[in-house]
């Protein structure tokens, strides 16, 4: 019987190649050849006043990361190109981090403030703190009759 980890089980390591395979050979191909843009995971928790979404972008600098949010919609984006290895160093012999764009797009489940939203960047994890916009109260409108508006002075 052989040993194996429990965070390397077949399963998950079949997954991945799924992803990889559907994202670089069939996103690529067709008539419309659309870039791979590949996905970062993220963690969304609401309170009163604000949602607060985390995400996880190891090894970003946050010049390299943009944040734009509209209506109930938020986008987070980045790009990452590293400098070429010089020779000295060698050449890969397994390379696992991905290199180039990386995007999500969120909608999010009441609309939003974006004027308001606040971002910060540490140990690699974008926190975002956006403040739900102010419902908008409803208002009771009298009905009134033919006669109850001409005898209103």
């Amino acid at each position: 019987m052989q040993l194996m980890r429990r965070d390397q089980e077949p399963l998950l390591r079949l997954r991945d190649a799924m992803e990889r395979l559907f994202e670089d050979s069939f996103i690529m191909s067709g008539p419309f050849p659309f870039p791979s843009v590949r996905m970062f995971p993220i963690d969304i928790s609401e309170n009163d006043n604000n949602y607060i979404v985390e995400a996880a972008l190891p090894g970003r600098k946050p010049e390299d990361i943009e944040v734009t949010a509209m209506g109930d919609t938020l986008t987070i984006h980045t790009t990452e190109k590293r400098e070429e290895k010089k020779e000295k160093e060698g050449k890969y012999v397994r390379q696992e981090r991905y290199e180039g764009e990386m995007s999500r797009t969120i909608t999010l489940p009441g609309t939003i403030d974006p004027d308001k939203v606040r971002a910060s960047y540490e140990h690699g994890v974008l926190r975002l703190e956006i403040p739900k916009a102010q419902a908008q109260q409803s208002k009771r409108i009298q009905v009134r009759t033919q006669e109850t508006i001409s005898a209103t002075p």
